[in-house]
C-alpha cells in the first residue's frame, strides 16, 4: 500500500497492491466459507468490499418482507500505520473504533476477533 501527499498536504491512502489484495481476499474467503453452514449458504451470504485501505464485511439475508433481501454491515477493518483497526456501525450508519480490540499488524487475527462473544458488536 502506498501513501502520497496531495497539494493541500492531506494524506491520501492508496489501495492495496495486487498481491496484498489477493492475500486478503483469500483470508476473507476462507473465513466466509467456515462461517455459514452449508445448509444456509443459499439463504445467507457474507461478502466484503474494498475501498482504499478499508475492508467492509457485510451480510445479506432475507428481509422481514417476503421475497426481499437486506444487506447489513458486520464490521469494518481499516489499515493505518501498518496496523489493522476494527470498527462497528451504529444504527445511524456511523462507524466507531472498537476500543476493546487493540490495533495489530496481523489481519487474520483481527478478523478472528469478530468471533469473540464478549464484545457483542458484530454478530447477533
Amino acid at each position: 500500500m502506498k501513501t502520497r501527499i496531495n497539494s493541500s498536504k492531506e494524506r491520501i491512502i492508496m489501495a492495496f497492491d495486487a498481491f496484498t489484495k489477493k492475500r486478503l481476499e483469500k483470508i476473507l474467503d476462507n473465513y466466509i466459507e467456515m462461517k455459514i453452514p452449508k445448509h444456509l449458504k443459499d439463504e445467507y451470504k457474507i461478502f466484503y468490499k474494498f475501498r482504499g485501505s478499508t475492508i467492509t464485511l457485510l451480510q445479506e439475508r432475507p428481509s422481514y418482507m417476503p421475497g426481499q433481501r437486506v444487506e447489513l454491515p458486520i464490521a469494518q477493518f481499516r489499515h493505518h500505520e501498518d496496523k489493522w483497526k476494527i470498527f462497528w456501525q451504529d444504527s445511524k450508519d456511523k462507524w466507531h473504533f472498537v476500543e476493546d480490540i487493540k490495533p495489530i499488524e496481523n489481519f487474520e487475527k483481527q478478523l478472528m476477533m469478530l468471533e469473540k462473544a464478549e464484545f457483542g458488536y458484530f454478530w447477533m
